[in-house]
């Protein structure tokens, strides 16, 4: 259902018989206070407006967080005290990180070719728009964060989408959201949900983007107990140049590569390592500040705008070195690092944390970002094999190896 000027009925319809999607008026909008339905001439139905917003049922809850953990430790699939070569191949394989090309080949993922940046070429789909701007689409969700710590977990998402734009200069615009919970008369999903809709409201304050429309998606319980909370954020944004929206992939042998945006190490807890190792969920995640968050956001988008970028990728999940793995398998490149010595390499590897990007290009644009933001330099993009060194010990894969691994998918999809 849609809204226009009356004048503007004819090219409302126009553009519905034009994709072949049936429209029709149906009604006009009055300052009569009530809703009012006619079969015909006949009135069927005559009732206030304040009785379907104001007046209307409303859900009595009573949040208590859980006196103890909801969900279970999950089957570990990789054992502790492997080698950091083995944790890679099989973060890249996992259900989660996989390649999902198998997946959206299956669709049309071209759109009439309007599509400026396809899957796995960026962060974020980007359409063409006909003056020659773009318009970028992020969609999130992580529930097994959000179980962790439903107001932070929810942050997070938010900011994974915003960060996901921002690696192609998209500024957003609007949100939507889809609110996943189980039983909410129960005291501990009623906290989560609250908590969850605590934190996507702080974040849209934070990044000054408001909520356009969403879906809730309740009571989903089995005997075993509640889902994950798991709301699902969509957001788009608008980028001035459609020609120069940015790529995750590694671009140019020779270029510096950097980690920007961390003001904090990241963290082990809830994420991708820790599933793979059959860790319970922690209770609580590390807090988000989000002052810092928009403000690596508007450095980042900055820096794609104007060109200075040869590539630019957000960390998520599984850390900083399936981010870089990821940046060599969309370019087609690969990379030397040193990452120095570490108190906790695991952590400094696989740990997740919002806003941190993996960003390559001249190292005098990267010295300029690191003028805005926290940044590291970690090494430089170049030959057929990505090269680690972090603490002393070295690790070497190559692209093909990591290429295999990544289409873990593509078996379940002949």
């Amino acid at each position: 259902m849609c809204v226009c000027e009356p004048a503007r009925l004819d090219d409302v319809l126009a553009v519905c018989a034009r994709w072949e999607v049936h429209g029709t008026a149906i009604g006009e909008v009055t300052d009569t206070g009530a809703m009012r339905i006619f079969l015909g001439d006949e009135l069927v139905g005559d009732m206030p407006v304040a009785a379907l917003v104001d007046d209307c049922p409303v859900y009595e809850l009573a949040p208590q967080r859980p006196a103890a953990p909801l969900y279970d430790a999950p089957a570990a699939s990789l054992a502790r005290g492997g080698s950091v070569h083995e944790a890679l191949l099989a973060l890249l394989a996992s259900p989660n990180l996989a390649s999902r090309r198998p997946l959206f080949e299956q669709y049309d993922w071209i759109v009439q070719s309007r599509t400026v940046r396809r899957p796995q070429e960026a962060d974020a789909a980007v359409l063409a728009l006909p003056d020659g701007g773009g318009l970028g689409v992020s969609i999130d969700g992580n529930g097994r964060r959000v179980a962790a710590d439903p107001y932070q977990g929810t942050i997070g998402a938010m900011l994974e989408c915003a960060a996901n734009l921002a690696c192609v200069g998209a500024e957003p615009l609007g949100v939507t959201n889809n609110l996943n919970f189980g039983n909410p008369e129960k005291p501990h999903i009623a906290w989560q949900l609250t908590e969850a809709v605590r934190g996507l409201g702080d974040a849209c304050r934070a990044l000054d983007v408001p909520v356009t429309g969403g879906n809730v998606s309740l009571y989903n319980e089995s005997a075993t107990g509640p889902i994950y909370p798991t709301p699902v954020i969509g957001m788009v944004g608008r980028l001035p140049d459609a020609r120069r929206a940015g790529r995750l992939g590694f671009a140019r042998e020779g270029d510096a590569i950097a980690l920007a945006g961390w003001d904090a190490a990241p963290s082990l807890a809830g994420g991708e390592l820790a599933k793979l190792w059959g860790e319970p969920l922690p209770e609580g995640l590390p807090a988000i500040d989000l002052a810092h968050a928009r403000a690596v956001l508007e450095a980042v988008r900055g820096a794609v705008r104007a060109g200075a970028l040869s590539s630019c990728h957000d960390v998520a999940e599984g850390g900083l070195l399936v981010a870089l793995a990821e940046c060599c398998l969309a370019g087609g490149l690969g990379a030397t690092l040193d990452l120095g010595p570490s108190d906790d390499r695991w952590c400094q590897l696989f740990g997740e944390r919002p806003v941190g990007f993996v960003v390559s290009g001249p190292r005098d644009a990267l010295d300029g970002l690191g003028r805005a933001v926290p940044l590291a330099v970690l090494g430089t993009v170049g030959g057929d094999a990505l090269e680690l060194e972090v603490a002393g010990e070295t690790s070497r894969w190559t692209l093909a190896e990591l290429r295999e691994a990544h289409a873990a998918l593509a078996r379940f999809f002949p």
